[in-house]
């Protein structure tokens, strides 16, 4: 009231000519979401998409395959935003514990997050049963945990790789909560050609600087 009495004239609250709009705040749909309708303003009207909108680009070659003398693991060092290299000298292989490995393919943070998380779960293990998590279990473990965020955006594509009681163990787990066990596998946009290369020269009875120079 002090004010309109200062102005001489009625404020046109609510009109679509306050502030000089001239008619075209009415081009502005709010829709459910209106000044009037405060609770409504915290969530988007049209609720929650049903996939992620943003498409990652990854560009990311690593692989991993047993033989008679243990598991080798290779991965390239190179991190790319879009078209983008933001790095080439990135870690790729994250030390889970001195027995088991892990590697990098997606999202560079989704997967240095949960093998970290990973490492941490396996030494609570360790100390409550004295003795070394099994790599199946450590995959098992880590398909659980991500398996809970399943459809929420995560971007990971990890092969957990080491030794234990029962010999070299290699697992492929990714973001869906998959789990596979097998003798050779390669993650990341590069796949295809690594594929391509293990298909020519793998075999179980390699030996150590064969299968050195099949990885590099």
């Amino acid at each position: 009231m002090a004010l309109a009495s200062v102005l001489q004239r009625p404020i046109p609250v609510n009109q679509h000519g306050f502030f000089g709009l001239g008619g075209r705040a009415d081009l502005l749909d709010l829709g459910p979401g209106s000044p009037g309708d405060g609770l409504s303003l915290a969530a988007p009207s049209w609720g929650v998409p049903e996939e992620p909108r943003i498409e990652m680009l990854h560009g990311t070659t690593t692989l991993a395959f047993k033989f008679r003398h243990g598991v080798i693991v290779a991965a390239d060092s190179r991190a790319t935003a879009g078209a983008y290299i933001a790095s080439q000298t990135v870690k790729k292989v994250i030390e889970i514990n001195p027995y088991l490995l892990g590697t990098m393919a997606g999202g560079a943070a989704d997967c240095s997050f949960w093998e970290r998380l990973l490492a941490r779960q396996c030494r609570i293990y360790e100390l409550r049963n004295k003795e070394r998590i099994s790599v199946a279990a450590a995959s098992k473990l880590l398909a659980n945990m991500v398996y809970q965020y399943k459809g929420m955006g995560l971007s990971m594509g990890t092969m957990i790789c080491g030794w234990d009681k029962r010999g070299p163990g290699l697992y492929y787990v990714d973001s869906e909560g998959n789990r596979i066990s097998g003798t050779a596998f390669s993650v990341g946009s590069g796949s295809v050609y690594a594929y391509g290369v293990m298909d020519r020269g793998y075999s179980y009875d390699l030996d150590v600087h064969q299968a050195y120079d099949l990885a590099r």
